[in-house]
């Protein structure tokens, strides 16, 4: 059983394959391989026969590289790590941080396997798994990848799911949790710990419980408090996450309503600035113009005779 650490602080129980299963997968590919590369060679000799020496070897070195580097490595990285020899043993290829491997990876497993294993007929291979503790051959060395085996669902290793609590032992330590200071928690651990409670269920029993204990001893020393007696670890850890969701549940809807607060009263003054506004109802009205004054009489015209009376 291997630990390993993912990209995201998880630690996972996976079981690495040693030589003899590796090995096996290694000679089914090799051998699907060859018969395809011999099968293909033969249809392509009775199709053109005619051709010379130099297009003969072209074709051949053609054929070798796409059957045995081009082939491989296309299908395990559309595959995620399984070949046809791997998925027959239950085995996967994954980086060592327990992710997917990618075209890069397999690039390189494939680009070095070829020497180490079908050049060098598989002794640098078998050297290097030998010494190796995770059972690596070179190809997984330079390319950062592990040969897993994978868990099957249902098995009677895994764990099936959390541990089942009493609801009086949970009801008791309910009260805890809600006084619980969790502003001293990393979000790290906090990833780490909503990771290992989503695999829990691919993960050995032992290897689970380990795993929570360490998290829960991790959470435990930023809290300064330890797990209830009685209390199974990864059923602890559940609890605090879900303590943990339901506050930030309680923060969110706390804003929502402050939001929507501070919108409705800022709707109300705008409507109370509007009622308070002069208005005017009805149409416009047009008020006549002042009359104009009269005009003063027209001076007498010069030369008439004409005098007022006296």
């Amino acid at each position: 059983m291997s630990d390993l650490v993912t990209g995201e602080a998880v630690v996972l129980g996976l079981r690495t394959a040693k030589l003899p299963s590796r090995g096996l997968a290694v000679t089914l590919d090799l051998a699907v391989q060859l018969v395809g590369l011999v099968v293909t060679t033969l249809v392509l000799s009775l199709l053109a026969p005619d051709l010379d020496s130099a297009a003969v070897a072209a074709v051949t070195i053609g054929l070798t590289v796409l059957f045995l580097v081009a082939l491989p490595i296309m299908i395990e990285t559309l595959s995620r790590g399984r070949s046809l020899g791997k998925a027959a043993l239950g085995l996967r290829v994954v980086r060592s941080d327990g992710g997917p491997v990618r075209f890069r990876h397999s690039l390189v497993r494939g680009l070095v396997g070829f020497l180490e294993i079908i050049v060098l007929f598989g002794v640098p291979a078998v050297i290097c798994s030998v010494v190796s503790s995770e059972g690596k051959r070179l190809g997984d060395v330079f390319a950062g990848t592990l040969v897993v085996r994978e868990r099957v669902p249902g098995g009677g290793g895994a764990a099936a799911a959390l541990p089942p609590v009493d609801p009086q032992l949970l009801q008791a330590i309910g009260g805890e949790l809600i006084a619980l200071d969790l502003s001293a928690v990393p979000e790290p651990l906090w990833l780490a710990v909503r990771q290992f409670l989503g695999r829990i269920g691919e993960l050995d029993r032992a290897v689970a419980h380990r795993m929570s204990a360490r998290l829960a001893d991790d959470l435990a020393a930023r809290t300064g408090h330890p797990v209830p007696y009685g209390v199974h670890p990864a059923a602890y850890l559940g609890a605090v996450l879900t303590e943990r969701q339901r506050r930030e549940w309680t923060r969110a809807q706390g804003h929502a309503f402050q939001q929507r607060a501070q919108n409705q009263h800022q709707h109300q003054t705008q409507a109370q600035g509007q009622q308070y506004a002069p208005q005017q109802y009805g149409p416009p009205q047009h008020h006549p113009a002042p009359p104009a004054p009269p005009a003063p009489p027209n001076p007498p015209a010069s030369g008439t005779g004409f005098a007022p009376p006296a």
